[in-house]
């Protein structure tokens, strides 16, 4: 189906929880690293559901990282096939750690134009009052021209556009078939800014990922309609609450940044290192922001629960003991590969420990745990890869109701295979 074919969506919001049996995703931040955990955690509970697809939810909240990965889903790209393009050294790889890393060329030039004017402001507020300014003083006026990032976000824009110009894939909210809405926060204000709600739907979407996950230091503060905004974990690690105010009664919640227990992956001989100070200024920022945001998220969880009582909410977070999250090296193929596979195998150990807890929630929704996969202990992600659509198998034209019935029937053909 062409982008522009793609029908609108409902703006209804929902007004009874209790009576609501829409289901929703809420993605969390963590950058390049957070975004592949939460391939591999959503490739987990792909596999282990029936009952569910990820790609038909009612609702999709994303922010930082998660917001690239919640956009993908709701534009009707499957944990798998984001497996084969961010993450597998394939034919359909094309999303490089380096398109993260590209210098912001133009913020540096424009600020090294402000340099000489602010120079000569200096040195005429020292002149004019030598006794009430001191020089320092004077010269902190130097301080706007430092950048306000060091990476750019224009080759991943062009990256995502291109992606979502697919057939059947679309940069407007309003033309989503499910809902997205993807969480920053505007710089002069400091509040949070819901993008995909009414009065922020018209931003393209890829627009609204960028402004997302624009974290202070890294990536300039994006432009939109006159304001700046910044990363959307500013203010809540999760956001959960903006899927549960639209009614959502099973919520699916993930957040790959956790605190790393090095004591305890040492004594349980999983690291060699015990003390992460011996690494340095990086290890001891990464743990540090790292315990602020998990600590906030705590607290935003039980917050949820009393505030939405018929709500049920799931949470899969990282092993605390997994040294590959905490050291992990984006730019190796390996090294990623890895990282998903431990994700994948974490959430599949949560959905079996939490199995009685979770099985009555999912019964309701006409969800059930897949037993026979979850206690394969042999089982690994690539066992799971089972959507074998190319990136752009959509064809222009094709129903709705016919990519559902291809779905269903490859699912069938799938059992069939399987239980022969």
């Amino acid at each position: 189906m062409p982008e522009t074919a793609v029908m609108p969506r409902r703006r209804k919001r929902m007004t009874s929880r209790a009576d609501k049996r829409g289901m929703g995703l809420a993605l969390a931040g963590g950058g390049p690293l957070g975004g592949i955990y939460e391939v591999g955690a959503l490739i987990a509970l792909a596999d282990s559901l029936d009952g569910i697809d990820l790609n038909d939810l009612d609702v999709y909240v994303g922010v930082s990282s998660g917001g690239f990965v919640a956009a993908a889903l709701a534009n009707g790209i499957s944990p798998a096939q984001m497996f084969r393009l961010f993450i597998d050294d394939g034919a359909e790889a094309t999303l490089s750690p380096g398109l993260f890393l590209r210098p912001a060329f133009g913020e540096f030039a424009r600020r090294a134009m402000s340099v000489p004017g602010l120079l000569a402001k200096a040195a005429l507020d020292y002149l004019r009052h030598p006794l009430k300014h001191r020089l320092l003083e004077s010269l902190s006026t130097l301080g706007r021209a430092v950048p306000t990032g060091m990476f750019d976000q224009h080759a991943i824009d062009a990256f995502l556009k291109r992606l979502f110009s697919g057939a059947g894939r679309t940069n407007d909210f309003r033309l989503l078939r499910r809902k997205l809405f993807l969480v920053a926060t505007n710089l002069d204000t400091g509040a949070s800014v819901t993008f995909g709600e009414p009065g922020h739907d018209h931003v393209p979407i890829t627009k609204a990922i960028q402004a997302s996950a624009a974290l202070p230091g890294l990536f300039p503060p994006v432009a939109i309609d006159g304001q700046h905004y910044v990363d959307g974990a500013l203010n809540k690690t999760l956001h959960a609450s903006v899927a549960l105010d639209e009614g959502v009664s099973l919520l699916f919640c993930i957040n790959p940044l956790v605190p790393f227990d090095a004591s305890s992956a040492s004594r349980h001989g999983r690291l060699t290192v015990e003390k992460l100070q011996e690494g340095g200024l990086p290890l001891v920022l990464a743990q540090t922001f790292r315990a602020i945001i998990h600590s906030r998220m705590k607290v935003g969880m039980e917050k949820y629960r009393r505030q939405y009582p018929n709500a049920d909410i799931a949470l899969f977070e990282p092993d605390r003991e997994n040294a590959d999250m905490f050291f992990a090296n984006i730019f190796s193929y390996a090294h990623r590969a890895r990282l998903c596979e431990a994700a994948f195998r974490t959430t599949r150990e949560s959905l079996r420990a939490r199995r009685a807890q979770l099985d009555p929630a999912l019964a309701q929704r006409g969800i059930r745990l897949n037993a026979a996969r979850l206690d394969d202990a042999s089982r690994k992600l690539h066992d799971a890869l089972d959507d074998p659509r190319p990136l752009h198998a959509h064809a222009s034209g094709v129903p709705q109701a016919a990519r559902d019935l291809s779905r269903t029937l490859d699912h069938l053909e799938r059992w069939l295979v399987h239980a022969r």
